[in-house]
């Protein structure tokens, strides 16, 4: 075997041999959360390109730092699946089809859900203190950008892509996908890209949490019902 197979094999091995076992024995059925969520998603795109829609998904989906925290904090769990208007819908569907499908293989429905919403609300949280810093801060934000739509699902994506690569060893990719984000940062110094970083070091902080268990091979791979 070649030295590259190895390394595929070393680093991307357990997790395909997990998520493949999971479609070979239950197809479709082992991942109904991934299912919602794009059909979720897609509805919601769907509908803020209505006439009829697009106010409506402004004021139960979408999170701007200028609004009240408590609106916020009710709008958040909803924007995890109302893509940008700006980037093409198909892009955020691919995404949210592959990472949440093998988050929920890998993690279960419900710990992917929840790391997601971790990640969602990160990026939430920090864009008011990025403006409260302002643009002279290495973390900061301009007082503009409280009017700009957060994230949306890639926040979660990019979480839930690091910390399934991180539970079944796959560092190289995990380091890749957050080395990815500090360059996004780096090119285009905008609201999204930071966001992706405030989910990034709240998946780390996970990390290290459960490293204990992670390194005595306590965790164990879920049991879908």
């Amino acid at each position: 075997m070649r030295p590259s197979a190895r390394y595929a094999r070393a680093e991307w091995g357990p997790l395909f041999s997990t998520v493949r076992r999971a479609l070979v024995a239950r197809r479709w059925r082992a991942v109904p959360m991934t299912l919602a969520a794009v059909c979720l998603t897609a509805l919601c795109q769907y509908v803020q390109n209505q006439p009829w829609g697009y106010q409506f998904i402004q004021n139960v989906g979408c999170v701007r730092a200028e609004d009240p925290l408590w609106l916020s904090l009710l709008r958040t769990p909803l924007s995890l699946f109302v893509p940008a208007l700006d980037l093409p819908v198909w892009g955020a569907l691919v995404q949210i089809l592959l990472v949440f499908g093998i988050a929920e293989i890998c993690l279960g429905r419900w710990r992917a859900l929840l790391i997601g919403y971790a990640a969602t609300l990160a990026g939430t949280l920090y864009a008011r203190v990025g403006i409260e810093l302002g643009p002279g801060n290495p973390f900061g934000l301009p007082a503009s950008d409280a009017q700009v739509v957060d994230t949306g699902p890639s926040a979660a994506v990019v979480a839930l892509a690091v910390y399934v690569c991180w539970r079944y060893r796959a560092y190289f990719t995990a380091a890749l996908v957050s080395a990815l984000m500090v360059v996004e940062v780096l090119v285009k110094n905008n609201l999204a890209g930071k966001e992706h970083i405030a989910a990034i070091v709240v998946v780390l902080v996970l990390c290290v949490v459960r490293a204990p268990r992670h390194r005595d091979g306590g965790e164990k791979p879920p049991i879908q019902s």
